[in-house]
């Protein structure tokens, strides 16, 4: 099967898997982190094939939403994968992303790490969702889906964080910003990212401002 012909069914199968997911993680976010992949891998030395596939399956079985199980979303992916006849090096490849691209592994200390363009590309498109504009649309959106506080001046960030107390928390919203949000800028591994979180930093930065200052009511 050709490669082409692989990224439409990935598409029609991601697609109808997230049909019913949490809005800040359906396939209208999938979608733009892969045009985000794309995007940035016009100034990279990538396998595009590897990256298409890895954006668009990163989400397929998002932990949180299956009781932290790390498992189901690298297995479901790799299942389809076989379907397509891609080749075993490819499926790896795209499993390897799967399982390193989320903010929460990097909390985790003393593991072995894996490193690959690919996965540098990915991990970057993603992250540039979750900041900017629609980072904070997509961070409200999940809080309320966790029925949680928008703010509480009395329970401060938590800025050294291991994986599990963020997989535990339980943080009003605003706090989300600062145990990962705003740092996320300084994480890019590309230029192109770089550039693009620059600017949606800055944007949240104009946020929470204007989020304070009407939270004190201040004119």
């Amino acid at each position: 099967m050709n490669q082409k012909k692989v990224i439409e069914n990935t598409i029609k199968f991601v697609k109808k898997e997230l049909e019913h997911a949490e809005g800040g993680h359906d396939w209208f976010h999938v979608e733009r982190v892969f045009k985000n992949t794309i995007l940035i891998s016009k100034e990279e030395k990538v396998d595009v094939f590897v990256i298409s596939l890895a954006a668009l399956l990163h989400d397929i079985a998002d932990p949180k939403f299956y009781d932290g199980d790390e498992t189901i979303g690298p297995k479901k992916a790799s299942k389809f994968l076989i379907t397509q006849k891609v080749n075993t090096k490819t499926i790896n490849h795209v499993i390897k992303i799967i399982q390193h691209i989320s903010y929460k592994n990097s909390l985790e200390k003393d593991v072995e790490k894996f490193m690959s363009k690919e996965l540098e590309v990915v991990q970057d498109a993603d992250r540039l969702d979750a900041i900017g504009a629609i980072g904070i649309a997509r961070c409200f959106n999940f809080g309320g889906f966790k029925n949680r506080a928008l703010y509480n001046p009395e329970i401060a960030p938590n800025l050294n964080m291991s994986k599990e107390e963020y997989k535990q928390s339980t943080a009003p919203t605003i706090n989300h910003f600062y145990e990962k949000l705003l740092l996320l800028k300084d994480k890019m591994n590309t230029l192109s990212g770089k550039r693009i979180a620059s600017e949606r930093h800055q944007f949240m930065q104009e946020y929470l401002k204007q989020f304070y200052s009407e939270w004190n009511g201040k004119l």
